[in-house]
């Protein structure tokens, strides 16, 4: 059985957006209120983060994370990589690397952004990485398998993933037959949706719910939205009975 911890919800500019004062984020509900898009999955011996957001520190904090085995990346943009020199206290607690599971392109981002970490001659209390390199095939941490899913974030190739009868994918506007496939038979969905809008990068509401019907998974979560995204307790009641809207601190087992 798996834990899923919902750790943010919103899109890059999390929400609410500075300078903003609509009313999504004015609101007083705490759903509306949105870190950066990652999760936490949390097995009997094993837990894994995807993605190290600029929010990453305070998402451990709040929610009492004291230990990890690894990170696990789904593309090198910065709202979803660049807390990365935050996982310095569990390499302290654990005197051990981070293990660190992103593809080629992903590895070239965090090479650049924290050079330091990959010194030969660093300072103590930098931060310890294994950079392990995600291809096609599905790999295991501890007592997780993960089988990476491809999608298209316009030119650029994302990662989503299934682990046992969870998938979770974000920021996507395109994924082809082939690995549709591979979420076919799954229980949980984990999709992004981030405004009725269009955009050139990334699915809108309408588009996420087409897939989302269309895969017939039973139980489908939304995240990464905007601020037009609109309210949570309007908009969750007109969604498809199967598809809920992801929050923060949202926790659930699959």
């Amino acid at each position: 059985m798996l834990q899923i911890t919902i750790l943010g919800s919103g899109t890059s500019t999390g929400v609410p957006l500075i300078g903003c004062d609509c009313e999504v984020c004015t609101s007083k509900d705490p759903r509306d209120s949105r870190l950066r898009t990652s999760i936490k999955i949390d097995s009997n011996n094993t837990s894994v983060v995807i993605d190290t957001t600029p929010d990453f520190r305070y998402q451990m904090l709040r929610t009492k994370t004291t230990h990890l085995d690894a990170v696990v990346f789904t593309h090198p943009h910065r709202d979803h990589y660049a807390g990365l020199d935050d996982i310095r206290p569990f390499n302290f607690h654990s005197n051990t690397p981070m293990q660190i599971y992103a593809n080629e392109i992903t590895q070239v981002a965090i090479k650049r952004d924290f050079y330091y970490a990959f010194e030969k001659n660093k300072d103590a209390g930098l931060p310890e990485m294994m950079l392990h390199t995600i291809h096609e095939d599905p790999f295991k941490i501890g007592d997780l398998k993960f089988t990476p899913i491809q999608v298209m974030h316009r030119e650029l190739p994302v990662l989503g993933f299934r682990i046992n009868d969870f998938v979770y994918i974000t920021d996507l506007n395109f994924i082809s037959d082939a690995e549709k496939e591979k979420i076919k038979g799954a229980k949980v969905l984990i999709l992004s949706a981030l405004r009725p809008q269009p955009h050139p990068t990334h699915f809108t509401l309408n588009e996420s719910i087409a897939l989302a019907t269309e895969l017939g998974v039973p139980q489908v979560y939304f995240t990464h939205f905007s601020h037009q995204i609109g309210l949570q307790a309007v908009l969750e009641p007109q969604l498809p009975p199967f598809i809920k809207m992801a929050y923060d601190g949202l926790q659930f087992t699959v």
